[in-house]
């Protein structure tokens, strides 16, 4: 015989307390000035089906200000790619116009 797995509440069935189940919004982080950023810029080729993606990572922000970043990247670029997980992935080998954009916009620490 196979025990029933319970749900991962409490333990608590009812309440009349509308403030028992509302979950704290998550803290907000600030993102760092970009001179403040150290960002990591390199060029992948493994589990990519042989196309060659260049990665930025080490941003510290927001998701918004990430993706914004990313967006300003992929259109410099002209190419597609995405923001996420603190990572931007640009499609193609752009890792030295990469380094040369995020210094030009203050992220003096851009490494490659």
């Amino acid at each position: 015989m196979t025990k029933k797995k319970l749900n991962s509440f409490s333990g608590l069935v009812f309440s009349t307390n509308p403030d028992m189940m509302k979950e704290e919004p998550p803290e907000q982080q600030d993102t760092a000035e970009p001179k403040a950023q150290k960002l990591r810029v390199r060029i992948e080729k493994k589990h990519r089906g042989g196309k060659t993606v260049t990665i930025i990572d080490g941003f510290d922000g927001t998701e918004d200000d990430l993706s914004e970043l990313g967006k300003r990247l992929k259109t410099k670029c002209g190419t597609g790619g995405s923001a996420k997980d603190g990572e931007i992935l640009i499609q193609g080998d752009y890792k030295d116009k990469v380094i040369t954009w995020l210094k030009e916009w203050g992220y003096t620490q851009t490494k490659g």
